[in-house]
């Protein structure tokens, strides 16, 4: 658990990343009293204890009010970073230390973005979804026969849902238990490579010819789903089985008020060689082909805006 002290102030984070609405303590500042509530924001109340809508304007800079309102923006921020590192962990197949997931559970950010992940044994048997983690106990987890069972062994896994064969099973399951995850895994869009490439093959235009008005638009729509743009290209780095390479989306090199379209969508290795389809693996192929349908699906639509 999340034990936040400032001054006399102390606040929990429950497990769905909201933080605890019981007040233990109010910070004076400047004549009114101030604490953060669970959803980040600072609140204020006079000298009688009637609690105000908003802080007053001439509250801003004290230090209570600032110092509150950077704990919020440290908070949400190691929310986020928890987020993307799990993410991470789950995009590389990396194996997760079950001493770092035991470690990192008593951080409620870090174990509301955890918890009820999929998660798997170190050769990849499928356990279940992730309920706890104790260091002397063990990883805890509900399997598909609902009982709960331990891992113990010395690491385990968060996979891609590209690589669970009982995907649709576990989306079932995971409904009749009322799952809620925070990082997106069960309903994670997948794409599985066709069997029958051409082996010759290093591109594919399935996301081609999303039209854009302006190249800014499609510039700013890779901005908002964090895909870097180099070179003309979108750009997801990827890493699979301990391989590097990159998923790569033609956007176009125009200036920012041309108009543009997606290209073809290929995939190569660090030192710039094109992959061949046939090479790309699972997941590096999914991840590829989810950029490049985001991307595609913000493009104009005649009569309407961008979406």
């Amino acid at each position: 658990m999340i034990d936040c002290q400032y001054g006399s102030l102390r606040f929990t984070q429950l497990r769905n990343g909201s933080w605890e609405g019981t007040v233990v303590a109010w910070l004076a500042a400047g004549g009114y009293e101030v604490t953060l509530e669970s959803d980040g924001k600072v609140a204020c109340r006079n000298a009688a204890g009637r609690q105000l809508k908003t802080v007053p304007s001439k509250l801003k800079d004290d230090p209570a009010v600032t110092g509150l309102r950077r704990l919020a923006e440290w908070l949400d921020a190691h929310q986020r970073q928890c987020l993307l590192e799990a993410e991470r962990w789950m995009v590389r197949s990396l194996p997760v230390p079950a001493a770092v997931l035991t470690a990192v559970w008593a951080d409620e950010a870090w174990q509301s973005v955890l918890r009820d992940l999929v998660v798997t044994s170190a050769d990849g048997a499928l356990a279940g979804f992730l309920r706890g983690a104790d260091p002397q106990r063990g990883i805890g987890v509900v399997d598909l026969d609902g009982d709960t069972v331990r891992l113990t062994g010395p690491e385990i896994r968060i996979p891609h849902p590209v690589l669970l064969d009982d995907l649709d099973e576990l989306r079932e399951f995971a409904a009749e238990l009322g799952v809620s995850q925070q990082l997106q895994q069960l309903h994670r869009e997948v794409w599985h490579r066709p069997a029958d490439l051409d082996p010759r093959a290093v591109q594919t235009d399935t996301y081609a010819g999303g039209r854009y008005r302006e190249l800014r638009e499609l510039v700013a729509r890779c901005a908002r789903f964090g895909y870097r743009v180099r070179g003309g290209y979108a750009v997801a780095s990827l890493v699979e089985d301990g391989r590097a390479l990159e998923a790569r989306l033609w956007v176009g090199d125009y200036y920012e008020y041309d108009e543009c379209e997606t290209g073809p969508l290929c995939w190569a290795a660090p030192d710039g060689r094109p992959v061949p389809l046939a090479e790309v693996g699972p997941v590096a192929w999914s991840e590829g082909m989810r950029m490049a349908a985001a991307l595609y699906a913000g493009r104009t639509i005649e009569g309407e805006g961008s979406a």
